[in-house]
């Protein structure tokens, strides 16, 4: 068996960030507008008992940050999981890998740009939506021109702000809920009946607290951008190791702490349910709660386009290294970003939100119920590629103690069936058909362009002629 490759490399790209730019890249990643907005699709499902439904599937992305931060202590390479897979599972499993990320994000850059724009939009009534959206998705592709530090530093001071959010919604959540708030006002009073005054704190049951905890996984996804922003990290090995562990200590905390308070304070079936952090804070007497949150899903928003643009092209950066991707998408400027891979993202990230206005019932349908399922996959595939390749991390001892799986290999065994457990589980949930569906046709299609690609590298050393992927 060939030894595994060194795991510092040489790719022209800079190594400009910092242990801070990284730790918020982390929590920023996991912290997105889904929290705020989504959870109350989950909430209206599971009643109280969404808590439940957040701690499992956070449980399990805990584990699968826990793999991936192993892999990426021991080998801290450009493109990260998709080199993992590829190491493990083979050519066919990287290629995968790589581009549904790379699709995963491209299709969050438009529904965030859409996201966003909508937001302005209740403050500047007379601007199209469109014209917002590609703003905004022009000012950020800008700033990731600048340098690799400048996309640090913009998500540090995003990641920042939502991040004190969360802190601040928990430190005065609690003093409301245990009665150290000064006068409750309104028509709630604080502590925990609200957990099971409304059909109990299970009142639909079991089965959508599972399917709950389905929805909730794409709103974790995102964690992982901090193993790619390793390779342009001053001291990769330590950053990530440090970021993942931050990740893994304040995810569940800020995840379930912040859906446990927001279901005691309110009503599982309040009306106010439909904007849950809004309301929650309305009702504790929060002055302008509303624009606070505002303010902070915007930030939610930019930050989610920012990072889809940054893993996206580093993606296709590391897509070109090993022949997956035209080999002309890997130059870099006199700075060291990989300015054709940004453009060839950003441009279907700009045809995806004309999409959202051209044909939302069908095309942009399409992408927005199929990205989730995808981000699944490659979840999967990063279970997968650490089951397989720990043993021989161990063997050439670049596994520090710190840096290790839990368990291993029961841990990682468990969430390789959780992840599989989720895909199948979709099936069987009618919401969660459509979804699966369209993401098992993407999955089709990327397995179609991986046969199309080795016909045609075929073809070329049949030839002797230049394959269009080199």
């Amino acid at each position: 068996m060939t030894s595994l490759p060194n795991p510092s490399e040489d790719t022209g790209l800079r190594h400009s960030l910092k242990q801070r730019h990284m730790s918020m890249i982390a929590l920023g990643g996991v912290i997105g507008a889904g929290l705020f907005v989504g959870s109350k699709v989950v909430i209206a499902s599971a009643g109280p008992a969404a808590v439940i439904s957040f701690l499992i599937t956070g449980l399990l992305v805990v584990l699968v940050m826990k793999m991936l931060g192993e892999m990426a202590v021991a080998m801290p390479r450009t493109g990260s999981f998709y080199e993992y897979a590829r190491l493990a599972l083979g050519d066919l499993a990287g290629f995968l890998t790589g581009w549904m990320y790379w699709y995963f994000w491209v299709i969050v850059v438009a529904i965030e740009a859409v996201a966003g724009a909508e937001l302005i939009r209740t403050w500047l009534p007379g601007l199209p939506l469109w014209s917002i959206s590609l703003g905004l998705m022009l000012i950020l592709t800008l700033s990731n021109f600048v340098s690799v530090k400048s996309y640090g530093e913009i998500e540090f001071w995003f990641a920042s702000i939502k991040v004190t959010m969360i802190l601040v919604f928990l430190l005065l959540g609690s003093c409301y809920v245990l009665g150290f708030w000064p006068g409750t006002g309104g028509v709630l009073t604080p502590g925990f009946a609200n957990l099971t005054a409304h059909g109990g704190f299970m009142p639909h049951g079991l089965a959508p607290v599972l399917s709950g905890a389905v929805a909730a996984t794409g709103f974790y996804f995102g964690a992982e951008v901090v193993t790619i922003a390793a390779a342009e990290a001053k001291e990769p090995g330590k950053a990530v190791a440090k970021a993942t562990n931050s990740v893994i200590t304040r995810v569940l905390v800020f995840y379930v702490g912040s859906v446990l308070l927001v279901v005691t304070i309110l009503p599982w079936n309040a009306p106010e349910m439909a904007a849950p952090y809004v309301s929650a804070m309305t009702v504790m007497g929060v002055p302008a709660a509303a624009q606070i949150m505002k303010l902070v899903i915007l930030t939610a928003v930019l930050s989610a386009l920012n990072s889809g643009l940054y893993a996206s092209s580093r993606m296709i950066f590391a897509l070109t290294r090993e022949g997956d991707a035209p080999a002309g998408l890997a130059k870099l400027n006199g700075k060291g970003v990989p300015v054709r891979a940004i453009l060839f993202s950003t441009i279907f990230g700009y045809a995806a939100v004309v999409m959202a206005y051209m044909s939302p019932d069908m095309v942009f349908a399409f992408l927005v119920n199929s990205y989730g399922t995808v981000a699944l996959f490659v979840y999967l595939f990063i279970a997968i590629s650490q089951v397989k390749l720990r043993r021989r991390l161990e063997g050439e001892g670049r596994l520090p103690g710190d840096a290790r799986m839990w368990a291993f290999p029961w841990l990682s065994y468990v969430a390789v069936a959780g992840m599989i457990g989720v895909l199948a589980a979709m099936a069987f949930i009618p919401d969660q058909r459509l979804p699966l569906a369209m993401g098992l046709a993407s999955l089709l299609f990327a397995l179609g362009a991986y046969q199309i690609r080795h016909w045609n590298r075929s073809s070329a050393e049949d030839l002797d002629q230049p394959c269009i992927f080199e």
